[in-house]
């Protein structure tokens, strides 16, 4: 399974974010979306989205944490990251630092895509494959071009 994992759009979705959604069985958007349209946009791809709400996000359509589970891993998605490890997940995906993670605490993996408009403490423009096989999973940051600012 390849799921499509990004953050922080702030009303911008760049044609190249678009492209690498087309290959993905599910896309997971982090939150701070802002423009509902965005997410329209995402939608359109095909595969199913999942998205939560961030701390610059109006919709309340849009839960503040998802909690899923895939291939025997419990997943939870969420924008602002907890500042303890939650006993009941094991991997916490979040956005909202602009900035790439990927660091074991306690026993819980915290993955961020980083940020697709304004990355911060020098980070790329990114976003992320998680891929997901025999209850194994591959984090994978995807640097974007410098083109679609």
């Amino acid at each position: 399974m390849k799921i499509f994992v990004l953050a922080d759009t702030h009303n911008k979705l760049p044609p190249q974010v678009v492209e690498l959604a087309r290959d993905a069985d599910e896309i997971w958007h982090l939150g701070d979306v802002c423009e509902p349209t965005i997410a329209d946009d995402l939608e359109a791809i095909g595969p199913p989205l999942t998205v939560v709400r961030g701390n610059c996000d109006w919709n309340n359509d849009w839960p503040l944490i998802v909690d899923l589970k895939r291939e025997g891993l419990k997943f939870r998605l969420v924008h602002i990251p907890p500042e303890t490890p939650p006993d009941d997940v094991d991997v916490v995906l979040h956005g909202h630092t602009h900035v790439p993670r990927n660091e074991k605490r306690r026993g819980v993996l915290f993955l961020n895509p980083g940020c697709v408009t304004r990355p911060n403490r020098g980070s790329p423009k990114s976003v992320a494959w998680l891929e997901i096989s025999g209850g194994k999973l591959n984090w994978k940051l995807v640097e974007l071009q410098r083109a679609d600012d």
